[in-house]
């Protein structure tokens, strides 16, 4: 079996389309369909249901996608042991919630670079889901535990959220004295339709029948908002910390949520990635107070 065909299956797969896997492979459309064809005709199966708008994979494609990432990861491993004299080297993407990405992590990951300087990272700080079968990304960090697939977990830390107003919208329209008196205030929340994980569900928590005057789809979005006096938000209390310009509102009442780091099965052990997933989890556990 030739790798390269592998390497174009695993394309296909990931990208959905054939024309799609050529252009991140760099590769002429025609050469991905006859190459991909080659590798059906060797294992004497059919691995994908060819559409006029896509390629979806087969009951056949389905299990040999468990045996091609394997293959795969097995090939990295082969080249990042062929050059462990150089050190750490390579590009790991990370994914991330756009609140501990861009507010939190960001600002830390040159630290890592300094370390390993063979090392380029690509941080993806956004509001959205990654598929790490799918190879989105090396790490996602999640406000959920998966509960399926081929994935590694660890814990990161706990967060709280909170009420948060600034300074000048207290001034001018006072402070509510309970939950109930939110709904007479203008409040930030996020595009509800668009929420990414049912973590991020939570305006019923502080009053039932929260409706949004502004609605932003991620939390550095809400957290400028609130900060220029749109009105009264729920906002990540890392975030929120040291800020003068911004006042928490009702602070007894918080939530808590969950940081994961999450690493497909077979990345794990490749040594550029578990270095990365070892960083998240000393960054993190060294300044785990502002988290509090």
């Amino acid at each position: 079996m030739n790798w390269d065909d592998v390497r174009i299956f695993l394309a296909v797969a990931r990208q959905g389309q054939i024309l799609g896997a050529a252009k991140a492979l760099a590769l002429n459309h025609a050469t991905v369909a006859r190459r991909l064809t080659a590798l059906e005709e060797a294992l004497g199966a059919r691995l994908f249901v060819r559409k006029t708008n896509g390629s979806d994979l087969s009951s056949e494609g389905e299990k040999f996608l468990i045996h091609a990432e394997r293959i795969e990861s097995e090939m990295l491993a082969a080249r990042e042991a062929a050059g462990a004299d150089s050190g750490i080297a390579g590009t790991v993407r990370v994914g991330a919630p756009d609140g501990f990405g861009v507010a939190f992590l960001a600002p830390r990951i040159g630290e890592l670079v300094e370390r390993h300087q063979g090392l380029r990272i690509e941080l993806v700080p956004v509001p959205r889901t990654f598929s790490l079968s799918r190879r989105e990304a090396d790490i996602a960090v999640t406000l959920e535990r998966p509960s399926e697939g081929r994935l590694v977990a660890l814990k990161l830390t706990d967060y709280r959220l909170g009420l948060y107003a600034s300074t000048d919208y207290l001034a001018r329209h006072g402070a509510p004295e309970t939950l109930a008196d939110l709904g007479r205030h203008r409040l930030v929340g996020y595009v509800e339709d668009l929420l990414f994980t049912a973590s991020l569900d939570y305006t019923a928590e502080f009053l039932k029948g929260w409706r949004s005057s502004i609605a932003v789809s991620s939390a550095m979005g809400q957290t400028e908002a609130v900060r220029a006096g749109a009105g009264i938000g729920i906002l990540h209390g890392f975030m929120a910390r040291g800020d003068d310009a911004l006042v928490p509102v009702l602070p007894e009442h918080t939530l808590k949520r969950s940081y994961w780091t999450v690493v497909h099965e077979d990345l794990r052990m490749i040594r550029r990635v578990a270095v990365v997933a070892e960083f998240l989890s000393e960054v993190v556990a060294r300044e785990r107070a502002i988290f509090a």
